[in-house]
């Protein structure tokens, strides 16, 4: 793992922290494979059970691409996918629950980073923005994960102004489920953190994967999808298990199969 990019095992949730503080966490390749990779190796660990993104301090949780090393947007065309795609591309069909621990500034891409976890906790010191349009450019792939996220309207705002909003805007919004005082930030993520690794892993792998399958379908391709899922579900040692446990008024004990 590079030095920009620490990770950690807490118990069983793998911290990713991007460690460009001098940069105000900004991304840059090294930055963006390494996530890629954390998140790639933890599908399939069962001592995964989930993963928290962030920044180091307390000023940023990521300011985006970085503009000073002048190279971000130097890409090599001759390939047809780039590397921040490819993040979100494996965040897409992660069935890890990803947590954003939102600790400071979030912007650009690093509205892209936030929107491609599953859940988010944030400072009330955090500010959220889109201000591409500002260096002549376009939040173009963070739209593919933000469309979905927030009211057509508001999403319009944050792209052709680029002007920034503060944490109480962004929780009215949907971008975020908790703001909190920042000292108050860990332990608000370790609740919510609770509140998933308790449950069972195999319905929270599936889950994952039916949430992010019939995101976009119309109603009949949705159910029609679900219809063949739950099923599925009910197969899994840990769907036997909860229901026994339920019977049995005990606690249930997971397998994760």
């Amino acid at each position: 793992m590079s030095k920009e990019l620490l990770s950690e095992m807490r118990g069983q949730v793998l911290w990713l922290t991007i460690n460009r503080e001098e940069r105000r966490n900004a991304l840059n390749g090294v930055v963006l494979g390494a996530i890629r990779s954390a998140m790639a190796d933890s599908e399939g660990d069962p001592n995964v059970q989930a993963i928290v993104l962030t920044g180091v301090s307390d000023k940023a949780f990521c300011a985006g691409a970085d503009l000073q090393s002048g190279t971000s947007f130097g890409f090599d065309y001759s390939e047809p996918h780039q590397q921040f795609a490819e993040l979100l591309r494996q965040a897409r069909h992660s069935t890890t629950p990803l947590i954003a621990r939102v600790n400071g500034a979030c912007m650009a891409g690093g509205m892209g980073l936030l929107a491609m976890c599953d859940l988010a906790v944030a400072s009330s010191s955090a500010t959220f923005g889109l201000p591409e349009v500002k260096v002549g450019l376009f939040p173009a792939q963070v739209l593919a994960v933000l469309q979905h996220q927030i009211p057509r309207r508001m999403l319009n705002e944050l792209c052709l102004s680029g002007e920034t909003i503060d944490a109480a805007r962004a929780l009215e919004m949907g971008l975020i489920n908790y703001v909190v005082e920042q000292d108050q930030l860990d332990e608000k993520l370790k609740w919510l953190l609770a509140r998933i690794i308790n449950k069972s892993p195999a319905a929270i792998r599936r889950g994952l994967y039916t949430l992010k399958q019939i995101e976009t379908l119309p109603f009949e391709q949705a159910m029609a999808f679900t219809e063949s899922q739950i099923g599925l579900f009910a197969q899994t040692e840990d769907a036997r298990e909860g229901q026994l446990a339920f019977r049995e008024k005990r606690p249930p004990e997971w397998t994760g199969r």
